[in-house]
């Protein structure tokens, strides 16, 4: 039987071309009619088929599912680790804490404002910020403006229901800094323009490129430690602040009010003189 397969096979492929040639009406509807009779076949076929390919479907949404969940395996066990490494620095921070005998200061009292106005006025850069009801004016006078980024300048005055807020780009503001890691002192003054200046840093060291600007506590007007901005070189090869706040959209301002004892950085006394107080001292036990 196997054997008589290929034979009839064969004449039958050749009676369908005979009949092909001879009739192409009759070909042209058996051909018509078998599609008709596959497509609805193809077409269960091809959705599942090309929901594969295109990730979408019960088959796409498994692969996905199961690439998603590799993802968040690895990003747990990350976590995990970053978690076990935060727990060790919060111990190591209690303990030095714990022997220095560290008591954390108090959070300082705040009001926040929206900005109502941009006017100059006495002060070319300021903005009045309209107070919540029940802010007493007296403790503002003085206050820290920040938005959330980093500092925007100091209330100057301060009525029933607004406060003014004297930016640190105004010409009148000088705000004692410090510069990246290491706590360099300098002063930032306002120019009026988008960038205030730095002056009066240590002789030979001057700020690096890119370091950053934070408040320093000398002279007790500001806390230390708040961000200010990054240092920039300009065209002139001047050091310059840019500011992290973003004083040309101000929209939401938050006012502090720091205690007025705020604590002073005892600044490090210079190699030359400590020698030079060794000396004496030596000098004066003889």
């Amino acid at each position: 039987m196997s054997r008589l397969t290929f034979p009839v096979m064969l004449m039958l492929s050749f009676g369908v071309v005979l009949i092909g040639r001879a009739d192409q009406g009759l070909s042209a509807s058996l051909r018509t009619g078998l599609d008709d009779v596959l497509a609805p076949v193809y077409g269960a076929f091809s959705g599942p088929i090309q929901a594969a390919e295109s990730g979408t479907g019960a088959l796409g949404h498994l692969f996905m599912l199961n690439t998603e969940n590799e993802q968040l395996r690895a990003e747990n066990a990350k976590l995990l680790q970053w978690q076990a490494v935060a727990m060790a620095l919060e111990a190591q921070n209690d303990a030095l804490k714990a022997s220095l005998h560290y008591i954390p200061p108090a959070a300082p009292a705040f009001f926040t404002g929206d900005v109502v106005a941009d006017l100059g006025g006495v002060y070319d850069r300021s903005v009045l910020v309209e107070l919540p009801r029940g802010a007493s004016p007296a403790p503002l006078v003085g206050a820290v403006a920040m938005d959330g980024r980093g500092v925007v300048g100091r209330v100057v005055e301060a009525g029933s229901r607004s406060a003014r807020v004297l930016l640190i780009t105004d010409i009148n503001s000088r705000i004692p800094v410090a510069l990246g890691p290491g706590g360099a002192p300098a002063l930032m003054t306002g120019t009026n323009g988008p960038t205030p200046a730095l002056l009066y840093w240590a002789p030979g060291q001057p700020p690096a490129e890119g370091a950053m600007v934070l408040t320093s506590a000398v002279g007790g007007a500001f806390p230390p430690g708040l961000p200010v901005g990054v240092v920039h070189y300009n065209a002139q090869n001047n050091p310059v602040v840019l500011p992290l706040a973003d004083l040309d959209s101000l929209r939401l301002l938050r006012l502090f009010m720091y205690p007025d004892n705020l604590p002073v950085l005892t600044p490090v006394p210079h190699a030359r003189a400590v020698r030079h107080a060794a000396a004496m001292r030596r000098r004066r036990k003889k």
